[in-house]
């Protein structure tokens, strides 16, 4: 028994285990949780595909609820940094704020403290801007945009300026209520987010201490 004990100490040495997989949260409403189709359609079930393709070691762990606020997802967020510990923070919130005429400036507070208790232990963030319906109007919309911009500028984090980009305004591509993206617009969506989030990857991975997500406040 000494015998094989010793055998497997020695092979652990020389072929030692991989590395666990980095954890690759996301924190999202609807437009992130595969709102009226199989969740297999979702964007980030196809972004799970997209990282194996690329021979990329994440585990994604997708977070997101339909309806969510900003406020609900501050106050989830700890919670999920504590048990999931991810390495890289992709934030999708602020939709439903908009669609119920929230206070904008409490949406930009809430979406910043989300960046920073995300930052706080060492791991990059994502924020993942979205696009209200023109009927909200002019002003209420485009400060409903700078927001995302402002928060990234401030906090130093990559930007996705529009989840919706190149979707919202094709009929083909939403669904009925004008709101979410249908299943077919899902791999666009997925390139939207990409074309940030790969600059993200490319770099060194850092290591995130679990003592540092004890607590999560």
């Amino acid at each position: 028994m000494r015998r094989i004990l010793l055998t497997v100490l020695l092979l652990v040495g020389l072929f030692p285990l991989s590395a666990a997989a980095r954890t690759l949260l996301v924190v999202g409403d609807s437009l992130s949780s595969a709102y009226g189709m199989e969740v297999q359609s979702g964007w980030v079930v196809l972004l799970g595909m997209r990282l194996k393709q690329e021979n990329l070691d994440y585990r994604i762990v997708n977070a997101s609820i339909s309806g969510d606020t900003t406020a609900n997802g501050l106050v989830r967020l700890p919670k999920l940094l504590a048990q999931h510990k991810p390495t890289l923070v992709i934030i999708e919130l602020g939709g439903n704020d908009g669609l119920r005429g929230l206070s904008l400036e409490q949406m930009k507070h809430n979406i910043s403290m989300m960046v920073t208790k995300a930052k706080r232990p060492g791991a990059s963030v994502l924020l993942v801007g979205v696009q209200l319906p023109p009927n909200y109007g002019k002003t209420y919309t485009e400060r409903f945009q700078a927001i995302y911009r402002e928060i990234a500028a401030e906090q130093g984090v990559a930007l996705v300026p529009s989840l919706l980009e190149g979707i919202a305004t094709r009929n083909d591509l939403m669904q009925p209520d004008r709101i979410h993206a249908s299943a077919r617009a899902q791999p666009r969506m997925l390139e939207n987010v990409w074309a940030h989030l790969r600059h993200l990857l490319e770099s060194e991975p850092r290591s995130v201490p679990a003592d540092r997500y004890v607590g999560g406040k």
